[in-house]
C-alpha cells in the first residue's frame, strides 16, 4: 500500500488528467505560479482535482489525479507553460493547514491500481463509442481526422474524449472516478446521447448532473 503523499493541488473546474495522459495548462495566478516554482524545484508533482462549487475557497471533490510537470516554459512576466503527465488518481484523505499560497492535501492513491492497464474495449463497445463520438463532433461542429482516431488505442480514446467533450463538472468528475476504461466509455456514451437530445442539442447548457 503506497504511503499517504502530501502534494499541492491545483483545483480546476472541467480539467481532467488521467493516467498515462497528457493535459496543457497555462498559470497566470500568482498562487499557481509560485506552486509551480515549488514543484518544480523539488518533486515536480501537482493534484489535478475539480472545486465543487465557486465559492473563494471552494469544496473539493474527494478524488483527483496526480501529474508529472513533463515540460515547463517560464515566460517574461512570471506566467508558465506547462504539460502534466498523469500518474495516478488519489483521493483526499485531509487538507493540510500549509503556509503556502495554495493549497496542499493528502492524498491516498491505495485505491486505485492505475499503474495496471485495462483490458481492451469489446468490439461492439469501441464501434458505439466512435459513431457516437461522430455524432457529437458533428453536433458540435468539430472538424476531427476519423483515421488518426482509429488508430487510438481504448484508454487514448476514451480518455482523450472525456478531456475535449465540453460536459458539466459533475460529469466529468463520473468519468474520472469511473473504475475501469470499459465504465468510463459506458458514462461518456451515454452523456454524449443525452447532451445531444437536450434543447440546444450538443451546445446547450446542460449535461447529467
Amino acid at each position: 500500500m503506497a504511503d499517504p503523499l502530501r502534494i499541492p493541488i491545483f483545483p480546476l473546474a472541467g480539467a481532467l488528467l488521467f493516467p498515462r495522459t497528457q493535459l496543457p495548462l497555462h498559470i497566470f495566478e500568482p498562487r499557481y505560479r509560485a506552486m509551480i516554482r515549488d514543484a518544480l524545484a523539488g518533486d515536480r508533482l501537482i493534484g489535478m482535482i475539480q472545486p465543487r462549487d465557486q465559492q473563494d475557497i471552494p469544496a473539493l471533490f474527494e478524488t483527483g489525479c496526480l501529474g508529472r510537470i513533463e515540460t515547463a516554459e517560464e515566460l517574461d512576466d512570471g506566467r508558465f507553460n506547462i504539460v502534466l503527465e498523469g500518474l495516478t488518481r488519489f483521493r483526499v484523505t485531509r487538507e493540510i493547514r500549509a503556509e503556502t499560497l495554495y493549497r496542499q492535501v493528502e492524498a491516498d492513491r491505495s485505491p486505485f491500481a492505475d499503474h495496471e492497464e485495462d483490458d481492451p474495449l469489446g468490439i461492439a463497445q469501441r464501434a458505439e463509442l466512435e459513431q457516437e463520438a461522430r455524432r457529437y463532433a458533428d453536433a458540435l461542429g468539430y472538424a476531427v481526422d476519423w483515421e488518426a482516431v482509429s488508430r487510438l488505442d481504448d484508454e487514448m480514446l476514451v480518455n482523450g474524449i472525456a478531456q475535449i467533450a465540453p460536459l458539466d463538472v459533475g460529469s466529468k468528475q463520473a468519468l474520472l472516478e469511473a473504475p475501469a476504461i470499459s465504465d468510463r466509455c459506458e458514462l461518456l456514451v451515454q452523456f454524449m446521447q443525452f447532451q445531444r437530445m437536450i434543447p440546444g442539442g450538443a451546445d446547450g447548457p446542460e449535461t447529467m448532473q
